[in-house]
């Protein structure tokens, strides 16, 4: 008897796996895929969340296809379509690391893409950055996978399996004791230490099974020179209307290194750390996750952000993210570029 429920159990999983991955959507089948794959390669564009896919929408930007306007696998819509006669393919991935690595892996998986691009909103942790300004980031990091170390140890004491390769002090810590509030004698605290890690990847040019560390990754050199070359001279608009204006001109800024993790980044004390210990400039949910897939993958990627606060305002007591984009259709007016006929576009200090 034990054993027939074992197979009504594992056939009842299986079923539930076939389903969960099932692919519908114009034709309801796989035909759809390897239809749209026959037509050659796309552009990939992973998109946290609707409010950043419908600016193209509504600017007429993307162009659904007439035949096969979407397909829908394993929960996710995939858009086909066309961006200024590209073929391309948006998916929106949703919040946080695990969901936009696993899209862009979908995405991958299922569809011929020659490039994959991720744009979106973020935060800024370079004093020099200001609200609308776009970076290009040259690399990102993974910021939230972390040894905590227990109460009492430090920098001089060795990690658990650090001998074995599994972790490392090497690329720094935060020390909470080090942001104890000093007008509060009873400020101290046992939180200790947090270590930084690097991500265990497995390239496709590697040995399987065979780990390699990855901690800042770089993008595309090709995407990136080409961006460089064609939108170092762009203009910004500072002004949503006659009434709605920034204090000073956004830009578009290269060179610089953006971070994720699954955490909302809305204090300025860690910002300042990432920015002084790191370089990062850019900090948001998503970026880190699609470039360690690309990476393992040995895969173009690129990615422009657009900053929505600024860490010089990050001490006030409420986020500013949400004051400065009412509306997807506010946030495509202060991002859309016009030609700039002078200088080039100036470089914010990186450390």
């Amino acid at each position: 008897m034990r054993t027939s429920w074992l197979v009504v159990f594992f056939v009842a999983l299986a079923l539930e796996i076939l389903w969960s991955s099932r692919v519908s959507g114009f034709y309801g089948d796989s035909a759809a895929i390897e239809s749209v794959s026959r037509r050659g390669a796309h552009v990939g564009i992973v998109v946290p969340n609707m409010y950043e896919f419908t600016p193209l929408l509504e600017q007429g930007r993307f162009v659904a296809d007439a035949t096969i306007p979407f397909i829908d696998i394993g929960g996710r819509r995939f858009h086909i379509g066309t961006i200024h006669g590209k073929r391309s393919i948006v998916v929106i991935s949703g919040l946080s690391m695990l969901n936009a690595g696993t899209t862009t892996q979908q995405l991958l998986d299922h569809f011929r893409i020659d490039v994959v691009l991720h744009y979106g909103i973020a935060g800024s942790s370079n004093p020099s950055l200001h609200i609308a300004d776009v970076s290009i980031a040259s690399s990102w990091i993974h910021t939230g996978l972390w040894y905590w170390q227990r109460y009492g140890q430090g920098p001089n004491d060795e990690l658990s399996l650090e001998q074995n390769g599994d972790y490392t002090r090497l690329l720094g810590n935060l020390h909470f004791g080090s942001y104890n509030d000093p007008s509060n004698e009873n400020s101290d605290n046992k939180l200790g230490h947090i270590y930084f890690q690097p991500e265990e990847v497995f390239p496709i040019t590697g040995t399987p099974e065979v780990r390699q560390h990855a901690f800042k990754v770089p993008v595309s050199r090709t995407l990136y020179e080409t961006a460089q070359r064609e939108l170092m001279n762009l203009e910004l608009k500072a002004c949503l209307n006659s009434s709605s204006c920034l204090s000073s001109e956004p830009k578009v800024l290269f060179g610089l290194t953006g971070s994720s993790a699954n955490v909302f980044l809305d204090n300025a004390a860690y910002r300042t750390l990432l920015y002084d210990k790191f370089g990062i400039s850019s900090v948001d949910m998503e970026s880190a996750a699609v470039a360690l897939v690309e990476f393992s993958k040995i895969f173009p990627l690129w990615f422009p952000k657009s900053h929505l606060d600024s860490s010089r305002l990050a001490t006030r007591k409420a986020n500013l993210s949400s004051s400065f984009a009412p509306s997807p259709t506010s946030l495509e007016a202060r991002i859309t570029p016009t030609r700039r006929s002078n200088s080039a576009t100036s470089r914010p200090r990186t450390r």
